[in-house]
């Protein structure tokens, strides 16, 4: 019901404002980009579960903040699709453990 009343403005009312990645998440993402660019929908479903670690037992996280857990599954609008590709391929950038990249910012 949410996704048939969002107006043609509003495209993409369940997509992401922002998400949180690591470096292997974003590797990952940039080796499927091609497929997630192909949809033909306006909002694009980005599935990175095939991507997470497997078998690795997680440390217990620390009294103090705890990186934020990385989305493995996430929706984007094509402007944010492409938006997140140009920013996870921007030289320098640190992704470890964890960074939160905002959707919003490529217009």
């Amino acid at each position: 019901m949410l996704i048939a009343n969002a107006s043609a403005e509003d495209a993409c009312g369940l997509c992401v404002k922002q998400i949180v990645t690591n470096s292997e998440l974003a590797t990952c993402f940039l080796d499927q980009y091609d497929q997630f660019a192909k949809t033909s929908s306006d909002a694009v479903v980005v599935d990175l579960s095939s991507c997470a670690s497997r078998g690795i037992v997680e440390a217990l996280p620390s009294p103090t903040k705890a990186p934020a857990e990385p989305d493995v599954q996430f929706m984007v609008s094509r402007p944010q699709l492409q938006c997140l590709k140009k920013q996870l391929e921007t030289p320098g950038i640190v992704l470890d453990p964890s960074a939160t990249i905002e959707l919003d910012n490529c217009k």
